[in-house]
């Protein structure tokens, strides 16, 4: 019985091992093939993307220069804008400020020239025309004293006239 059984723990054993066998050569026709595919791959690859790449690094290695000059030209014109910016800034603040100024001026001299004018109305009005209207009434009242004084005479001498004639 010992016998059989090492025999059969041989059988069995011998079984697993081509099993094993088995699975290993599985492993390495998949592997093989795999292999393949990666190596197909890898050359599409090299002949693909790598000159892609390559292009790309020497546009970059050749454009380097001209992006630095680009950006050196962008910082150069953004401070001298900036400058010129703070300049007119400055220079419209002076404008303003000016003008206010003026606008103020103008206003004093507007007022100024306003209230003298309504001074002078009334200077005139005091000295000019006040004893004018005096007069105006006073020759007015002299008017039609007289011509009260002369029609009273007329209608006295026109009244007898008629009188005279009525009696006749």
């Amino acid at each position: 019985m010992d016998n059989t059984l090492l025999t059969v723990f041989i059988g069995v054993t011998a079984a697993a091992v081509l099993l094993q066998l088995a699975i290993l050569l599985g492993m390495f026709l998949a592997l093989r093939k795999t292999s393949a595919k990666v190596e197909s791959l890898a050359e599409e690859v090299k002949t693909k993307v790598l000159p892609t790449a390559e292009l790309a690094h020497s546009m970059i290695t050749e454009l380097r220069p001209k992006i630095e000059t680009l950006v050196d030209n962008v910082s150069v014109s953004t401070t001298v804008l900036r400058t010129q910016v703070e300049r007119i800034d400055a220079t419209l603040t002076d404008i303003v400020d000016r003008t206010r100024l003026q606008v103020i001026r103008a206003d004093e001299f507007v007022t100024g020239t306003m209230d003298k004018l309504e001074e002078t109305r009334d200077t005139v009005q005091r000295t000019v025309v006040s004893p004018v209207r005096h007069l105006s009434g006073l020759m007015h009242g002299l008017t039609v004293g007289m011509e009260a004084f002369f029609s009273r005479r007329r209608s006295r001498n026109s009244g007898s006239v008629q009188q005279d004639e009525m009696f006749i």
